[in-house]
């Protein structure tokens, strides 16, 4: 199975990120991945993108042109990136920040208020791994364990930020499985 993923959002609230540890933990999961990030001109509240593919067989390309799911974190990256979506693909939004549906009766959309979950888990910078959780239920490209064991591994130093993001991936699994 191939998984060729868009996360899109603003620069700064975590989509590189949330990429990184997917392909990590794709890895960790002995599958074949490439991690492609894409910034616009600005850094913070800039546009930020990358494309992530998790296969298992090779992979021919790492570019995403059609992708099989999209995260879309904030409205502009909606606009931009349903369309692109393969018929039957999944989005996830962020209905904290994005008001609208999907524009298409052709894909499954998982509306999480991934900000709301976040403040409610005591930290707003976890926004980000609620959505990605809700992609990883889903979709099913990587268990949630691997990307928390590459979370561990990436984030060595900082020990104390492993539960609140363990809790923000459950958290946005359970929005998927909920709706």
């Amino acid at each position: 199975m191939i998984h060729e993923v868009i996360m899109a959002g603003f620069g700064g609230q975590g989509v590189m990120l949330i990429g990184q540890l997917m392909t990590y933990g794709g890895m960790l999961a002995n599958k074949h991945v490439s991690w492609i990030p894409s910034y616009g001109p600005e850094m913070r509240g800039g546009t930020a993108n990358c494309s992530v593919i998790v296969s298992d067989e090779e992979i021919g390309s790492p570019l995403v042109t059609e992708p099989t799911a999209v995260v879309a974190m904030n409205i502009p990256s909606l606009d931009k990136f349903e369309p692109t979506l393969v018929p039957g693909g999944i989005v996830i939004i962020n209905s904290s920040l994005i008001e609208r549906k999907a524009n298409r009766d052709d894909i499954v959309a998982f509306y999480v208020p991934a900000n709301e979950i976040a403040d409610g888990l005591g930290n707003v910078k976890v926004a980000n791994m609620v959505l990605l959780g809700a992609l990883l239920a889903a979709t099913g490209a990587v268990e949630s364990e691997y990307v928390l064991n590459a979370f561990e591994k990436m984030f060595a130093k900082r020990p104390e930020l492993l539960e609140v993001n363990r809790a923000a991936l459950a958290a946005g699994a359970k929005q998927v499985i909920k709706q």
